[in-house]
């Protein structure tokens, strides 16, 4: 009863604090970034002392380098942690934004105005990076957050955290505007996910089996960034050496993302072409390949690729190949086996381009460029909360403007209905 009597009150203070936070002007909200940003280089040494705590028990319990790298903080990941809220400030706040204005016959003015959501829950795991980001990204965009990150983290989180909270107090803003559960009970996920009184909308950053228990467990709608299995398509019209720098790209540069190339399909009428050069550039940067039987017969010693392959979001050095007889059966495939990320074809073909373009049901849907850039920063948006696969309401890199709904504001002089 303490942990639902504990987190109904932080919910209660995030909307509370919400509705202050419709009161701030742009500027005031760059100068509390910049002196978050500023928070986080002039006590580096704090952050890098709590992080050391969390590297030491992750080794403890055996986690992997991947898992340690991605929890692990150096002066340099926190300097970019840093640069990212500064990048927040020279960006455009989306609040207030007219989206669309009219005049109706009647006299009234109707406009549809960009507002915050108002309180954001984001349940993550791993990288305290995605603290001061999250914060910095929800208090732009005039949004209250409640974060609850992984155990593994909970040292560098609840540091990052009192940093940044530390200066909402110097103005004066309510401490309820950025909040973060400290409890490693796993019950309080659950019970988070009950409050839809006080809580908008819920985010979950990780894996596969924290997003579906988020949308299992949840009365509060949820935007999820699924799995990435994103795919690239050699088409027969495809310029061979750009395509060979653009698979190599998607699949090597970093293979643990989600916008990194875990399937390549390759039109027949240049499969011998292209495959034995391409996998054995693939297989001298160690990707193990596993192919469909028309693969295995261009190029020896392939494994041969399954149904639960194609399935399959790797995050490593394993790349799915499959030969296939036309771009409509290469569009088949990424609807039927895709997450709705990122997917590419590499054509000199336009109609083929837009035809991909139309066709494949993805956020982001690229013609002869690597999915690797799928990416807030990329894209030009600065910080990210994470990759939408949704459709509803946001989809693609989820940065400021994914972080507003709007309203309708109307102006009359008088006017009654007939």
């Amino acid at each position: 009863m303490e942990l639902k009597k504990e987190l109904n009150n932080i919910a209660k203070g995030a909307q509370e604090a919400s509705r202050f936070m419709l009161t701030l002007s742009s500027e005031t909200k760059n100068q509390v970034l910049e002196s978050m940003a500023l928070g986080l280089t002039s006590k580096a040494g704090d952050i890098l002392k709590a992080n050391k705590k969390d590297i030491l028990k992750a080794r403890v319990a055996r986690h992997s380098p991947a898992f340690i790298d991605r929890l692990t903080l150096n002066k340099k990941r926190i300097k970019e942690m840093s640069d990212s809220l500064m990048e927040l400030v020279k960006l455009a706040d989306p609040t207030g934004e007219v989206i669309k204005a009219w005049r109706r016959p009647n006299g009234l003015w109707i406009h549809k105005v960009r507002t915050p959501i108002g309180v954001i829950a984001i349940i993550y795991e791993s990288r305290p990076n995605v603290t001061s980001d999250c914060i910095g990204l929800c208090f732009k965009s005039g949004n209250s957050v409640i974060l609850r990150g992984g155990s593994e983290s909970l040292n560098s989180n609840l540091c990052i955290y009192q940093i940044l909270k530390d200066t909402l107090k110097e103005y004066g803003i309510p401490e309820g505007a950025i909040n973060l559960i400290t409890t490693a009970d796993r019950k309080a996920v659950q019970l988070l996910l009950k409050l839809n009184e006080y809580i908008d909308l819920v985010i979950p950053r990780g894996g596969e089996g924290l997003i579906k228990k988020v949308t299992q467990l949840s009365r509060i709608p949820v935007i999820k960034h699924y799995k990435g299995l994103c795919h690239t398509y050699v088409d027969e019209w495809a310029d061979l050496n750009m395509a060979e720098n653009i698979c190599f790209n998607a699949k090597v540069q970093r293979p643990g993302v989600c916008n990194a190339m875990e399937a390549l399909l390759v039109h027949k009428d240049i499969a011998l072409r292209f495959l034995p050069g391409m996998i054995k550039k693939f297989r001298q940067a160690k990707v193990e390949i596993r192919g469909c039987p028309v693969t295995q017969k261009i190029a020896k010693g392939i494994r041969k690729a399954t149904e639960k392959d194609f399935h399959t979001e790797y995050l490593d050095l394993i790349l799915s190949v499959k030969v296939v007889d036309s771009l409509e059966e290469a569009v088949r495939h990424i609807n039927h086996y895709g997450t709705r990320h990122s997917d590419t074809i590499v054509t000199d073909n336009y109609e083929n381009a837009l035809a991909f373009l139309k066709q494949v049901d993805s956020a982001c849907v690229y013609v002869n460029a690597s999915t690797r850039f799928t990416d807030g920063y990329q894209f030009g948006l600065g910080a990210e909360i994470g990759i939408s696969t949704d459709k509803l309401h946001a989809r693609g890199p989820m940065a400021l403007e994914e972080l507003t709904t709007y309203k309708y504001m109307i102006f009359g002089s008088g006017q009654v209905r007939k």
